[in-house]
């Protein structure tokens, strides 16, 4: 079974709530399937903390992030394969390393991006020459 860890919706939810759970879930299931675990919660929209006027609402406050780092690095010692924006959610909170593995399609792309640039461009598609001598 490939696990993945990714976010989620959480149950219950509505079409306008921003409010996601960090899951490790099974590869195959649906966004909002049962996770096998939930690791943490991320709610991207800035809200102003505190007890006073306007606490809880959107504004310039601070998104919010919490999770169990011991459990994302248990998942991740078992080989589970965490999403791209869960990557750029690790980074920032410095669970993994700005040079993870976690980043082999980015540097695959630009390493065939590199090939590519070196091909002459007489073999592009598309152009075609024909001789009639």
């Amino acid at each position: 079974m490939v696990v993945r860890i990714r976010l989620a919706r959480p149950p219950g939810h509505t079409k306008l709530t921003t409010r996601f759970d960090l899951v490790a879930i099974n590869l195959k299931k649906a966004r909002d399937a049962k996770p096998i675990e939930k690791l943490g919660e991320y709610d991207p929209v800035p809200r102003i903390l505190g007890t006073g006027p306007g606490a809880g609402r959107p504004g310039q406050g601070h998104k919010r992030v919490e999770w169990s780092s011991e459990r994302i690095q248990y998942w991740l010692g078992q080989g589970a394969q965490p999403s791209k924006s869960v990557v750029a959610l690790l980074e920032k909170g410095g669970l993994l390393p700005p040079d993870n593995k976690y980043k082999g399609n980015s540097a695959a792309r630009l390493r065939a991006m590199a090939l590519l640039g070196s091909l002459p461009e007489s073999g592009t598609a598309g152009s075609t020459s024909t001789s009639n001598s």
